[in-house]
């Protein structure tokens, strides 16, 4: 039984994670090694049990790769058939009707489109300018923070105070579709390392220096169990099995603020030596059970059924539903 990692520009994890499989694997016959790929033929097995993706969310080919994997029968995390239909607005919406403590969100519509998107006729007759730049902010508050739908990184993130600010930000965002969301006066500030959807590490982090502390007293039992709990709801209705979810407490609610994150930093200089260690074993631990207990891929999160709205009908998956367009 092979595990396969598909990663990029990563140096500790790797290696590390590697190593590890291969040696707590050899008394059950799985090995692990990074996936090397020369094009796909249709109907061709990958030829691994479990694949660990890290990377095709930057690379079209490793996701296209990764989903005919799946109908191959290889099991692979995080999910790339939901992964690919994710943003962070729907997740934000999904928690909110979880009961979750959740920032106001707008989505916006984006600053700039590709070349063929006629901007003065058909191709944006749905849409009604100008925008209540004024009414979005009084919906969220004043300061408020200007960021992707979907993205990561803290890249292209912007705290605006007023509609003058958010105007002059917004001019910088094409092509991207944006949120403007509430901003959290936050005390504390948690980012939970997840895996296999229940097994939940809340990790005290400072998003001004972005870096890890490791601080096992910095929340209180309340806060830390009310956190625990709330990262097991969400990964539970999105399916991720290898995810951050981040957390700003103020007076003592913590609110899900980031949680699609399925490629998390696992690198040894950012997460701390201590992190690193228990992120490799907790990730070879969860490729190996899952190695020796396969199960298919479920195509569908949980949101439909821990919302109360049922499956969408009609698709793989689906109760009583047919194949997708048949």
């Amino acid at each position: 039984m092979k595990v396969g990692l598909l990663c990029g520009r990563e140096y500790s994890f790797p290696p590390a994670f590697l190593e590890r499989v291969n040696t707590l694997g050899r008394a059950h016959g799985i090995t692990a090694e990074l996936v090397k790929l020369v094009g796909t033929k249709m109907g061709e097995p990958s030829g691994y049990r479990v694949i660990v993706d890290r990377i095709s969310h930057e690379v079209e080919y490793f996701r296209a790769y990764l989903k005919h994997a799946v109908l191959e029968g290889t099991y692979v995390i995080n999910n790339p058939f939901w992964w690919t239909a994710d943003d962070k607005f729907f997740n934000y919406a999904v928690a909110a009707k979880l009961g979750l403590a959740i920032p106001k969100t707008v989505v916006l519509p984006q600053k700039g489109y590709p070349s063929d998107v006629d901007l003065t006729s058909e191709s944006l007759r749905n849409m009604q300018y100008p925008l209540d730049w004024e009414g979005m902010l009084d919906y969220v508050g004043r300061p408020a923070i200007l960021k992707p739908f979907s993205g990561g990184g803290w890249k292209h993130v912007y705290k605006v105070h007023d509609a003058h600010e958010l105007l002059a930000a917004y001019e910088r965002t094409s092509p991207y579709c944006m949120t403007l969301q509430e901003f959290i006066d936050f005390d504390q500030y948690v980012r939970c390392f997840t895996f296999g959807k229940d097994d939940i590490m809340p990790v005290r982090y400072d998003p001004h220096a972005r870096r890890y502390v490791v601080d096992h007293d910095y929340l209180s039992a309340d806060v830390g169990t009310r956190v625990i709990a709330d990262a097991r709801t969400i990964n539970q209705a999105l399916g991720y099995e290898m995810n951050t979810i981040e957390f700003a407490v103020t007076q003592g609610v913590p609110y899900a603020i980031d949680f699609l994150n399925p490629a998390p930093d696992f690198e040894r200089d950012r997460i701390t030596q201590f992190y690193f260690d228990i992120v490799v074993q907790k990730m070879a631990d969860l490729v190996i059970d899952r190695a020796l207990h396969p199960k298919p891929t479920n195509p569908w999160p949980r949101w439909e059924e821990l919302t109360g709205l049922g499956a969408p009908r009609g698709f793989i998956g689906s109760p009583g539903g047919p194949v997708a367009g048949v």
